[in-house]
């Protein structure tokens, strides 16, 4: 399968970002869309969206923010239900790593869901949180990754 990343630059883009979402955790998780979608949901210096195209297919789409001391936030990472355990959030997770890397920043930060904390935990990231958290109705827990250049 060929994947191919696409830093979001366009409307269209960034529409097929927030459809992936949608589908992903609107309608198969089940988050309400005022949750899920917000202030850094469009085209600006604030928060850089990442889009997967595998195939001709748009697959999986993810979202990286500023946050403190010199970190990137992970967040919004979807993979399209036909689309996942064949590598895919790998692929894009690494992408938005090296983004972050770009964009000078030494340390990414996550909430993961905490059904998927062992996918992260094998890229890397570090549980740091005590214990579960709710986020939209769903227990996550936050994780940490050094970023070296």
């Amino acid at each position: 399968m060929a994947a191919v990343i696409i830093h979001v630059e366009t409307e269209q883009q960034l529409e097929q970002c927030l459809n992936i979402r949608k589908e992903v955790f609107v309608e198969e998780q089940k988050v309400p869309i005022d949750l899920e979608i917000d202030e850094f949901d469009r085209i600006g210096p604030d928060a850089h969206h990442v889009l997967v195209d595998a195939d001709g297919t748009y697959a999986a789409t993810g979202r990286l923010t500023y946050y403190k001391d010199n970190s990137a936030k992970m967040q919004r990472i979807a993979v399209r239900q036909s689309f996942r355990s064949q590598g895919i959030g790998k692929i894009l997770l690494i992408a938005m790593e090296e983004l972050a890397r770009e964009l000078g920043l030494s340390q990414s930060v996550l909430d993961a869901q905490c059904q998927a904390e062992e996918f992260y935990r094998k890229l890397g990231y570090e549980t740091i949180s005590t214990e579960p958290f709710d986020d939209a109705g769903i227990p996550h827990v936050r994780m940490v990754k050094p970023l070296k250049a």
